[in-house]
């Protein structure tokens, strides 16, 4: 089965779609000019999306953005997520590293020049994607040993979990990351970044459309 035999769900009409349907996706609008294939998903209960982005917002704000960006690719490639690699990958490329860093970045952080302790974050949170019972004290202690603190460290844990419900989410539901990514990466950085799902061909419809 490929990728595009998954049939998304439908996504609620807007012409008679309550109020917070309406909201989100008028804020998508406002902010970027198009609704979001994650927004169209997240449309079918609203309330739940709101919570979502309270919860990463939270996060989001007890972590250094670079680490919080880093922690979220590499839980993003473990997942398989496009979606989610292609966004995250957009705001290191806008804010940290060229095109060249971050491409070797999203194909190997090892290999990739960062320091030790990027390296030893993203490997945690990796572990955390691919089991969470196999993080011992040690794996622990070896972030503590970067000068990470105990908060740092729930901090990644929080990152890397998160990501696995959004990840697993749009996944499931056959959201395709949107058509915007292939205008606004070189294809280089989209090759490396679709580690799952296929970047939509072609914007999606207005909802209801």
């Amino acid at each position: 089965m490929s990728y595009l035999d998954t049939p998304p769900l439908d996504t609620p009409p807007e012409g008679d779609a309550e109020a917070d349907v309406v909201r989100i996706y008028d804020a998508d609008r406002e902010r970027d000019g198009y609704v979001w294939n994650l927004t169209q998903v997240f449309a079918l209960r609203p309330k739940t999306y709101d919570v979502w982005v309270g919860l990463n917002t939270a996060i989001k704000a007890g972590m250094d953005l670079r680490r919080y960006e880093l922690v979220t690719l590499a839980a993003a490639r473990r997942l398989r997520s496009s979606y989610c690699a292609l966004a995250h990958g957009s705001v290191l490329r806008k804010n940290f590293y060229d095109d060249a860093a971050l491409g070797g970045i999203a194909a190997d952080h090892h290999a990739a020049g960062l320091d030790a302790t990027d390296v030893a974050v993203m490997d945690f949170a990796e572990k955390v994607v691919d089991d969470a019972t196999r993080i011992t004290a040690d794996d622990i202690d070896t972030l503590r040993r970067h000068g990470l603190s105990d908060v740092d460290v729930f901090q990644v844990v929080l990152a890397a979990a998160a990501r696995c419900f959004f990840s697993k989410v749009l996944d499931a539901t056959g959201a395709e990351p949107d058509a915007y990514y292939r205008s606004s990466l070189p294809s280089a950085l989209q090759a490396v970044l679709t580690v799952g799902r296929p970047i939509a061909q072609a914007p999606t419809a207005e909802p209801g459309a």
